[in-house]
């Protein structure tokens, strides 16, 4: 952790926080793809409005219905689709590029071999999700749950297979997997650990931070579930926790010179804008420190 002494009021960026490889990744092979041929994604590429701002900028089209889709190229977001909608695509003519995250795909391979193996599916995440929406699409039944009285709701199977959503906390997908079992003691439960380690690392760091702090600054977007859990987690463990998408939405009225402040981020948050928000606590914070400092001595 980074942590600067020399202000009344001190800043500690979590050991891990912000972009991971799968949204640089897609961000980079996006703006290459719109430099060479027009290109419209299907749904946003990552929820994080900085981001979606710089790839209009750079000329990328983005809409949300395949028959609103203008250009020949068209890009399936980091959180990936059905086979069911990239089909289509394809048979409406598209040149179809996948920008979906690796550890998606390997969420969804898992699914796939759960059900081949006779397992039930079930789905541990937000029901409207597009990433979730992605998993469930080639399915002709399953569940989606998020907390127990979704479990109540589900039909007795013998055998039922779970992954998760992959920015889900690893502790609630446990605990929904250790529910399912009790709920139904004579099924076999197989959970299948498609939380990314990205989320992990960061979900972990965010508590460690948090229990050091008087106050949490996330920064992320605000549709941003793996940014959303990132505040659930400091929360629970820390009096004050803001979520903002910018250095812009923060309010100096939020923080006290004796403060200990937190900053971390969701996995879709430019650097830049970390680096940001970071250097905006500094900058009112240096009078503050200035004014705590003895005044000098006459020679």
């Amino acid at each position: 952790m980074l942590c600067d002494t020399k202000f009344a009021m001190k800043i500690i960026r979590a050991h891990h926080l912000g972009m991971c490889f799968g949204v640089r990744n897609a961000i980079a092979l996006a703006l290459q793809q719109a430099a060479n041929n027009p290109l419209t994604i299907l749904g946003d590429l990552v929820h994080n409005e900085t981001v979606l701002e710089e790839l209009r900028r750079n000329g990328v089209r983005i809409e949300r219905k395949l028959e609103d889709v203008k250009t020949p190229h068209l890009m399936i977001t980091a959180h990936g689709a059905s086979n069911r909608t990239i089909n289509a695509a394809r048979e409406r003519g598209f040149q179809v590029t996948e920008a979906t995250c690796p550890l998606v795909h390997y969420a969804h391979q898992a699914l796939a071999r759960l059900v081949a193996d006779g397992f039930y599916p079930v789905v541990i995440g937000q029901r409207q999700h597009v990433e979730v929406r992605g998993l469930t699409g080639d399915l002709e039944e399953y569940n989606i749950v998020l907390n127990e009285d979704d479990i109540l709701e589900l039909p007795a199977k013998k055998r039922y297979g779970v992954v998760a959503q992959t920015t889900q906390p690893l502790e609630r997908v446990r605990q929904l997997a250790e529910l399912i079992g009790r709920r139904f003691p004579d099924a076999e439960v197989r959970l299948v650990d498609t939380v990314c380690k990205p989320t992990k690392q960061r979900q972990a760091a965010a508590v460690e931070l948090a229990r050091q702090c008087n106050a949490v600054v996330v920064v992320g977007g605000a549709n941003s579930n793996n940014t959303r859990e990132l505040v659930s987690a400091c929360a629970r463990y820390c009096p004050r926790v803001y979520h903002i998408q910018t250095a812009a939405d923060l309010q100096p009225g939020w923080f006290h010179d004796t403060d200990v402040v937190g900053l971390t981020a969701g996995t879709s948050t430019p650097d830049n804008v970390i680096d940001e928000v970071e250097a905006r606590l500094r900058e009112w914070n240096a009078p503050r420190a200035a004014e705590a400092e003895p005044a000098a001595s006459a020679s």
